[in-house]
């Protein structure tokens, strides 16, 4: 229900906007640094990819709301309290792999010349996971993830250089214990607007 509702949303704001401003598409591509924060994973982030496409919704001169849609992925080590958290574990069972669609909807301001702040709420869908984590099969991670996203862009021309850092706001762990799993990444991506 919630994921239709973002999506309805989102296909409002899209449509109302977009009558009477500036817009622009483009495709994107970059490095995605990620970890899940927890006491049953390391400590460091795991380096990745991220691709997708954006799109850029002028609300005047410096401001536009952009909604992206991004494949991204994350991927962690356990620590040796994992072991704590779920008996079972065996040492082959180690990674954790997780690929997000994630949809961004940040509000971006032009500072001055091509420098560009950017931040919003992020929704992810969790697209496929490690089931090797639980001996018994049962997930370890909640199909969606909400997330907060704060950075900075610089627009030349038809291209943008964006660095960004997401925090995780909900707990993606779906196994019953006192610790909670919270996605965090640091993005730098280039892209180009048509």
């Amino acid at each position: 229900m919630t994921k239709r509702l973002f999506i309805i949303a989102a296909i409002a704001l899209f449509s109302t906007f977009s009558v009477n401003a500036q817009f622009h598409i483009g495709i994107k591509a970059g490095v995605n640094a990620g970890k899940i924060d927890g006491k049953s994973f390391k400590e460091e982030f795991n380096y990745s990819y991220l691709l997708g496409g954006f799109a850029e919704i002028g609300l005047g001169d410096k401001v536009s709301i952009n909604p992206e849609v991004l494949f991204s992925q994350t991927s962690a080590t356990t620590d040796t309290s994992f072991t704590n958290t779920l008996p079972n574990f065996k040492n082959d069972q180690i990674k954790a792999k997780l690929n997000y669609l994630s949809i961004p909807i940040l509000l971006n301001l032009r500072v001055v010349g091509p420098i560009h702040i950017e931040a919003g709420p992020q929704f992810g869908i969790l697209l496929n996971k490690d089931k090797k984590l639980l001996e018994n099969g049962q997930d370890a991670f909640k199909k969606g993830d909400f997330s907060m996203v704060g950075g900075a862009a610089l627009h030349f021309s038809a291209f943008r250089v964006t660095a960004r850092y997401v925090v995780g706001l909900s707990n993606v762990s779906q196994v019953v214990n006192q610790d909670q799993w919270k996605n965090q990444a640091l993005q730098v991506s280039l892209g180009i607007a048509f």
